[in-house]
């Protein structure tokens, strides 16, 4: 029995290390081998040239629980989580509220992988589904305050149903707090 203890105090030390990744111009990079077989399954990032490439908003969920330590590419300084959002929003101005709308998704345990356009900025997966089955669900996040044309989301709706997949809106207000509908195309007859 005494044999085992050191064994189970190595695996959480194993556990508790971050693992090391690298600020590039479009995300962040995990080059370890452990750190990418460990945040792939998890449906963290997309395969790059060996590496795993993290979105922003993935890598400032991973930071914000320190499962990552993210290094600056030039400098070689460590990058922090307010660092990383500038980063971030310097690419994207809604980068804020897509990183809302993702830490809230995964916090209810799905799976959120990057949309594909049309507004869709998000594809969901249920809970345990990711990696055998196809993403059921696609977020379109909307801004209170933010005007948003009934042709924009007629065009999203149409493609979202075309695919065979649900359409969903993830309102946002002021406080960050996030409400989501689900939207479907009314036939009158």
């Amino acid at each position: 029995m005494r044999e085992q203890e050191p064994q189970i105090e190595e695996q959480r030390n194993v556990e508790l290390m971050k693992i090391e990744s690298t600020l590039k111009e479009n995300g962040v990079l995990v080059s370890s081998l452990q750190g990418i077989e460990g945040l792939s399954s998890r449906g963290y990032g997309v395969s790059e040239n060996g590496n795993l490439l993290l979105t922003f908003y993935e890598a400032l969920f991973l930071l914000s629980k320190e499962i990552i330590e993210v290094k600056d590419e030039k400098t070689g300084e460590e990058v922090g989580f307010q660092n990383l959002l500038q980063c971030f929003q310097s690419v994207d101005k809604n980068a804020w509220v897509k990183y809302l709308v993702y830490r809230d998704l995964r916090s209810r345990g799905y799976v959120a992988r990057e949309g594909f356009g049309l507004g869709i900025d998000f594809r969901v997966y249920e809970r345990g589904e990711y990696g055998t089955e196809i993403a059921k669900h696609l977020i379109f996040v909307i801004q209170e305050g933010q005007p948003v044309s009934v042709e924009e989301l007629a065009r999203a709706l149409k493609c979202v149903q075309s695919l065979k997949k649900k359409l969903v809106l993830a309102v946002i207000n002021r406080r960050g707090e996030i409400v989501y509908y689900s939207l479907s195309q009314l036939t009158l007859k």
